[in-house]
């Protein structure tokens, strides 16, 4: 059953109980990693193994996301800042313990390429919060992974445009 979430402001990304921050580097310029993130919504599941559905809602005002292991979860897009940053909150979910969550992924060049950075920010019930804590090094693999073979797509697709 889907459960509503505190509702969290921008500002939860630097003060979030729980803040777990990943960064790697693409050789795609940002303008293609942002394109990817924010405006090719439906394409996650090819690049990022953890999501089996994304689509934008309310306009692209929103998104429906499913993640392995039948989670589920409606987000609200809290910043669209062109190469620059994306992030969104989750309103609802079936996960359980978890009580306010909010993503962020910005981007800054580095050379031809990008520096992705995502800063995953939550609070929750202290089960879920030593949960997260331990999945640590999985969800720092699932983003390197994720960017990783997003990078190889965008890659490929700017190789077969010229």
């Amino acid at each position: 059953m889907a459960r509503r979430l505190r509702p969290v402001g921008l500002d939860f990304i630097d003060d979030a109980p729980i803040r777990l921050v990943f960064a790697t580097e693409a050789a795609a310029p940002p303008e293609a990693v942002y394109q990817a993130l924010a405006e090719e919504v439906a394409g996650w599941p090819s690049w990022f193994r953890a999501v089996t559905l994304a689509r934008p809602t309310h306009g692209g005002a929103g998104r429906e996301v499913r993640l392995m292991g039948g989670v589920r979860l409606q987000e609200t897009i809290m910043a669209a800042d062109p190469e620059q940053r994306y992030a969104y909150r989750v309103d609802t979910t079936n996960a359980p313990g978890v009580q306010a969550l909010l993503e962020e992924w910005r981007l800054t060049p580095a050379g031809s390429g990008t520096h992705v950075r995502w800063t995953f920010a939550a609070d929750g019930s202290a089960p879920f919060r030593l949960g997260l804590t331990a999945a640590r090094p999985g969800l720092g693999h699932s983003f390197r992974t994720a960017v990783r073979t997003l990078d190889a797509r965008l890659t490929a697709r700017r190789a077969a445009d010229q």
